[in-house]
């Protein structure tokens, strides 16, 4: 697994543990003194829930400590000749259709923006290829053809 990051992904990172530590955990913490403090446990759902909500936080904070340990900043080119990890990559597939994605580390993965994993096959695929390469994707429905059309620090307008 990739352990780069953009600045911005790491801030979000820090924001979402320090959200967790500083907001969402106490609150859970007091809400389960509370449900517990009302006497029989064992069917109080307010305190099964708590503690549920509880264990879920400590995972999260646990798999966030962990990731923030390796991660390492990266930055984008500003003028990039080929696809490596940040840049915005635009392409053509067979049928003629065009997409542009940014690479990023699987800590900032969301399709629905256009960020994909550069540990994904098409990432993987794209990584450190050239304007104009026309670059084979194997999937499990078979191989796919693309070919690279532009490579951007910025989003392609």
């Amino acid at each position: 697994m990739t352990n780069l990051i953009s600045a911005e992904g790491l801030k979000k990172l820090c924001d979402e543990y320090d959200y967790l530590w500083k907001v969402e955990r106490p609150k859970v913490v007091r809400g389960v003194a509370d449900a517990a403090a009302e006497g029989d446990r064992s069917e109080n759902a307010e305190y099964i829930y708590g503690k549920k909500r509880l264990r879920e936080i400590d995972s999260k904070l646990k798999h966030l400590t962990l990731r923030l340990k390796v991660l390492k900043v990266a930055s984008v080119p500003m003028n990039p000749r080929q696809v490596t990890f940040g840049c915005w990559v635009t392409y053509e597939e067979e049928g003629g259709e065009e997409r542009s994605y940014q690479l990023v580390g699987p800590d900032e993965i969301d399709v629905s923006i256009g960020k994909i994993s550069m540990d994904s096959p098409v990432g993987q695929a794209l990584l450190h290829r050239k304007l104009d390469d026309e670059v084979i994707v194997r999937k499990p429905g078979g191989e796919v053809t693309l070919y690279i059309t532009g490579i951007s620090a910025t989003r392609p307008s």
